[in-house]
């Protein structure tokens, strides 16, 4: 294994659950400016997380405890206002949350033909509750 889950989770499946947060505060009827406000990001990076320019290589769509976690997030967000300490805290818990339940095992063979995925059980063991 060249590539750890921690470099996976945070060059992937981080920014992949930031951008959903984005684009799901948009659907929340949010402007591009109202949703870096919120998040804590310049309106230049929502933008691009909108055009999938970031954030776009892990696909979410299969695992929707993650959806439901992300919008009760966005709602949260919307409500509270949290500075970007609690809103990264968040994020954190949901991608450990998506690893401990091996969800992002088969994408990180992709990105580390050396892993095998069907012995490594790294995540599920540290991350699995």
């Amino acid at each position: 294994m060249r590539t750890s889950a921690f470099e996976v989770a945070s060059r992937y499946v981080y920014p992949a659950l930031r951008g959903r947060l984005v684009k799901i505060l948009r659907e929340k009827g949010l402007r591009q400016a109202e949703v870096a406000e919120l998040l804590h990001i310049t309106q230049p990076a929502v933008s691009r997380y909108l055009r999938k320019e970031r954030g776009a290589l892990v696909e979410l769509s299969s695992f929707p405890d993650l959806e439901e976690r992300l919008r009760s997030l966005a709602s949260e967000i919307i409500e509270r206002r949290p500075d970007e300490y609690w809103i990264h805290a968040r994020l954190v818990e949901i991608t450990l949350y998506g690893l401990g339940r091996g969800y992002f095992c088969r994408f990180h063979a992709l990105i580390d033909p050396e892993l095998n995925p069907d012995e490594c059980r790294v995540c599920l063991e540290l991350f699995g509750r």
